[in-house]
């Protein structure tokens, strides 16, 4: 599940360490720029000023263990928008090794606290409705950064609604239940990219670029499943998307 919320204001871009050899990338399609830099920078400052910080005290307060076990919980939750993803993919036999890992998860594994499936053999993937319409043809479309939810696309974007509605966080009733488990997953999210968002912050020369190529390099990794083709010299072709599978 691709969840943007705990890898806000452009810190996504640490994850790449999986992408490292994906070939060279074409162009983007930005011509939003100069207000995404706006809301970037927006982003930036709200992450100096209360994310990071926070991050820091939970780090530094929560054992290892309990932090594993916060990571199992909300990724458990997320399975049911990986498999769905799975399912429309047409990739059945992983969708079935992930209803495996939720069932296990959730009953041997405590409500998803302690990862017991991986062990046996249903390990965790990567599955949104980003990836998805990248599958079906759909090409990224303008880059965009949105305010505290940090980079994405008009694809990206427009996959938001439905993972939201497979979210049992996001439906759950109780507006003040629902806003405290928003805060731990966003915390404990940024906690995981304390030590990443250093490499940001001494490598990149342009800070902005830097995210915009990252972020796109994970999604690209990502929708092929770790093993990307050359990303095609024309993103904005109207013949084929460059997403789309051969």
């Amino acid at each position: 599940m691709r969840t943007i919320a705990p890898a806000s204001l452009g810190l996504v871009l640490v994850l790449t360490a999986g992408c490292a050899n994906t070939p060279p990338y074409d162009e983007p399609s930005d011509p939003l720029e100069p207000i995404n830099r706006v809301v970037y920078r927006f982003n930036d400052v709200v992450d100096r000023a209360v994310l990071k910080p926070v991050a820091k005290g939970y780090d530094k307060i929560t054992p290892t263990p309990v932090q594993t076990a916060v990571g199992n919980f909300f990724s458990n939750l997320g399975e049911p928008v990986v498999i769905v993803n799975d399912l429309l993919q047409g990739k059945l036999t992983q969708g079935a090794s992930d209803v495996a890992r939720l069932v296990f998860n959730s009953t041997f594994g405590v409500l998803g606290l302690i990862d017991v499936a991986t062990p046996m053999g249903h390990p965790k993937h990567d599955e949104d409705f980003g990836q998805t319409f990248a599958v079906w043809g759909a090409g990224e479309g303008w880059y965009l950064v949105l305010p505290i939810l940090g980079p994405s696309t008009v694809r990206d974007t427009v996959g938001l609604p439905p993972e939201s509605a497979l979210d049992p966080v996001a439906q759950h009733e109780e507006m003040r239940e629902r806003n405290g488990f928003y805060a731990v997953r966003v915390i404990d999210g940024r906690a995981r990219l304390l030590s990443a968002s250093k490499i940001r912050d001494t490598a990149a020369l342009d800070e902005y670029i830097f995210t915009r190529s990252a972020y796109r390099q994970r999604r690209w990794n990502l929708i092929y499943d770790g093993n990307p083709p050359p990303m095609p010299v024309d993103s904005d072709s109207e013949d084929e998307s460059p997403y789309a599978k051969p």
